[in-house]
């Protein structure tokens, strides 16, 4: 289904969604820990259902509400495991195939059409050299595993995605030998890292850095029950305060900030060095935004999903702003690179692609579009801003939202955006 979208102004008040990385990392480990851990606040989308499903696979027994789980039985690594359908989540069937390495029987792990071409090679060889036999469809799911592993020494490349660093951390501590893990060239979305050690922490299992983000050692450890609290999703946030920028200052974003790691949390600074001044009370945020925005170079080596809602402040800035560093928003749902240079020149911003990268400059005359999204919850939330600014949009794919932030139409619309589904 498409949307229309009427030129708006906003104003109220809205509440920050819970965050996606973190609920996924919550529901895995509290699965692996049993005993009663419960996960607070979490994000009930699409993508953690999926986590939740994996989850039940492995044969854990859980209890969902609206803002919680409780994990009453935890994952029975031994047991005979049907085939998994992870359906649009990437962080879903990437931290599974490292728990599935830990089972004597094979399991097979699959997903939806845009998992099917996200990339798991790096992840499979990894764990083939401690001793899994794994087969794929040229590296790409579906993807079979049998363990099991017992651990030891795995290197693995970091210039794809963190996500397959988080795999094998995750999995380690329950190896019999545990993993000394090395980490070949440069890791991008680093913080992504940062926050599933921070989990494990949570959960009781350390792991040693040797070199932060090149060596790490995890010895075998056992997940202890607890009771974790997901923070507010940055990500999401940024797509918020986008909307800010563009629609109305008297906006009021509500939400505990927490203080585990987040590298989205960078937007704010971005917005900052765009000349948006932030102010940050317990759990609010509010902005205040000049006319035109200043441009700049931005660097998202280690926050990718911020690439689309800063992509769309250039609608408003009287300079280019350009994106460098991020060639990984390319192997995200989809090509969000080419995609963001194909339908932003609709609307009125010049773009020119790189390879890891836009330039993008408004051409000073904006214009109502048809705008593919391409399924992706990114691209559809960053479009439908970007329509409120302009006026006279259609949108494609707005059943993608439920992967990340399903109420955000109601929401927005609650605040006095004009989003029509058609």
């Amino acid at each position: 289904m498409n949307c229309k979208i009427e030129k708006a102004k906003i104003t109220g008040e809205v509440n920050c969604p819970s965050n996606k990385s973190y609920t996924h990392r919550g529901i895995f480990l509290a699965s692996l820990a049993g005993n009663n851990s419960k996960v607070e606040n979490i994000l009930l989308s699409a993508d953690t259902k999926a986590t939740i499903e994996a989850c039940r696979k492995f044969g854990a027994i859980i209890e969902v509400n609206n803002t919680s789980i409780t994990v009453k039985e935890s994952i029975k690594i031994g047991t005979k495991v049907p085939q998994i359908n992870t359906e649009n989540s990437g962080t879903t069937i990437r931290i599974a195939i490292g728990i599935a390495s830990l089972f004597s029987e094979e399991i097979t792990l699959t997903g939806d059409e845009s998992i099917q071409k996200r990339p798991m090679q790096p992840l499979l060889d990894a764990l083939s050299s401690i001793g899994a036999k794994c087969t794929s469809m040229c590296g790409k799911p579906p993807v079979t595993i049998k363990g099991k592993v017992l651990g030891g020494d795995i290197s693995i490349p970091g210039n794809l995605s963190s996500q397959f660093i988080s795999s094998l951390l995750i999995s380690a501590p329950l190896t019999q030998n545990g993993i000394n893990l090395k980490i070949e060239g440069d890791l991008v979305s680093k913080p992504y890292l940062d926050a599933t050690i921070a989990t494990m922490r949570k959960f009781g299992v350390s792991v040693q850095t040797l070199i932060p983000y090149k060596k790490y050692n995890i010895t075998p450890q056992i997940y202890k029950n607890t009771t974790f609290t997901v923070p507010i999703d940055f990500s999401s946030l940024a797509l918020l305060l986008s909307f800010t920028v563009l629609n109305g200052e008297d906006i009021t974003i509500k939400g505990s900030m927490g203080n585990l790691p987040q590298g989205d949390e960078a937007f704010i600074d971005f917005l900052e060095q765009l000349g948006v001044s932030v102010t940050i009370n317990e759990n609010e945020i509010k902005i205040k935004s000049p006319e035109k925005l200043k441009g700049g170079v931005f660097d998202l080596r280690n926050s990718p999903d911020l690439l689309p809602p800063l992509s769309i402040l250039s609608l408003i800035s009287s300079k280019p702003i350009e994106i460098v560093n991020v060639k990984h928003a390319r192997l995200k749902e989809t090509d969000r690179i080419a995609i963001l240079a194909r339908e932003l020149p609709k609307i009125g911003i010049n773009v020119q692609e790189k390879e890891d990268g836009l330039i993008l400059e408004s051409s000073g005359r904006v214009m109502g579009a048809e705008l593919d999204s391409e399924n992706d919850h990114r691209l559809f939330m960053t479009f439908c801003i970007a329509g409120t600014y302009i006026g006279n949009c259609t949108v494609t794919d707005s059943k993608s939202v439920e992967v990340s932030y399903p109420n955000f139409i109601e929401e927005m619309n609650r605040l006095g955006a004009k989003i029509q589904k058609v």
